[in-house]
Formats: structure tokens, sequence, C-alpha cells
């Protein structure tokens, strides 16, 4: 069986923006989100699929995360952490959570392809990760994807996930442990 060249094409390109991403920044991000009492993750579109993802992979590490436009989601508190995944970081609803966010005390985490972005300059911590978003084009990396932000950012969260379950050292079998039964 011969190996597909478009994966191989866009793995590539992945691998390349990886190289930019500064493990630095992602130490940094997995302790507010340890430090955090609870974390409400948002983004729109496909940076919100990434978003849920993420809580997702919260809720097995055992942490509790609720994804923002959940209707069961509770009001954010002084010690939780709103984690934003905006590529532009410059869209009006990221910047209006991260305002009440810092209303009602709590700590603002983004990932963007923009750390000079509005969204930005409210957040106490940033994560920059390279890789076009469809208002950048091919701007950034996004050579064969255009929008290459929003895989980029599934990475960097799965990539601080392991980095919080080493630091807490759960296995992976608690992890798997914790996974839906339902469905």
């Amino acid at each position: 069986m011969a190996e597909s060249l478009y994966v191989k094409e866009i793995l590539e390109e992945l691998s390349r923006n990886a190289r930019d991403v500064r493990d630095e920044e992602l130490r940094e991000a997995a302790q507010e989100v340890l430090r955090a009492r609870r974390v409400f993750a948002a983004g729109t579109g496909r940076s919100g699929c990434a978003a849920q993802a993420f809580c997702n992979r919260l809720m097995h590490l055992g942490r509790t995360a609720f994804f923002v436009f959940d209707v069961t989601t509770p009001p954010i508190r002084e010690g939780d952490l709103l984690f934003i995944v905006s590529g532009s970081g410059a869209s009006s609803s990221p910047i209006s959570m991260a305002e009440k966010a810092k209303k009602a005390g709590a700590r603002v985490l983004t990932l963007t392809v923009h750390p000079e972005a509005p969204v930005s300059a409210m957040a106490d911590c940033i994560v920059a990760i390279p890789g076009g978003t469809k208002k950048d084009g091919i701007k950034g990396g996004g050579q064969i994807m255009g929008d290459a932000f929003e895989e980029m950012s599934w990475i960097v969260c799965d990539a601080m996930v392991h980095m919080m379950r080493e630091e807490l050292g759960i296995s992976k079998e608690e992890m798997t442990a914790r996974h839906a039964n339902l469905d």
C-alpha cells in the first residue's frame, strides 16, 4: 500500500510550523491550567472544536473544565481560567469573553497567531502559534491548508495535556478510565 502524499504534505507543513512553538510558553500555559480552580474554554468555528477537545482532555486528567457555549456552563469566578483559542485574536466574541472574565476576577490564557491582538492584551498568558488563519491566507505558514492555526492549536493543546499528565503523575490508563461510556 502506497503512502498518502496528501497526508505527508500536511504533516510536513505542521512539522515546519511546530518548530516555532516554544516549550516555555507551553509550560507556562500548562501551569496556568493546573493552578486554575476551573477552566472555561472558548473558541468559535474550528477553533471552538479545538477548545472543546481540550475540555474533554482536561476532564480525562481529572480537572474541572467547561466549554463556554454549553448550556450547562456555570458562571466564571475568581480563581478560574478562561482559555481562548482565537487565531486572529481580534474577533468580538473572544474579546467580550476576556473582558467579562477579567471583570469576574478570572485569569485569561489565549492561543493565537497574533500575540499583539486585542484579546492578547487582556491575557495573563499567551501561546503564539504559527500558521495562517482564514483571514491570513497563506501568511504565517498555512501554505497547503491556508488556515493551519486550527490544526496547530489541536497539537499544542495535546502537548499541554501531555505535559500536565506527566507533572500530575497520571497514567494513560487513568485517563482512559475517565472516557465516556454512554456512547
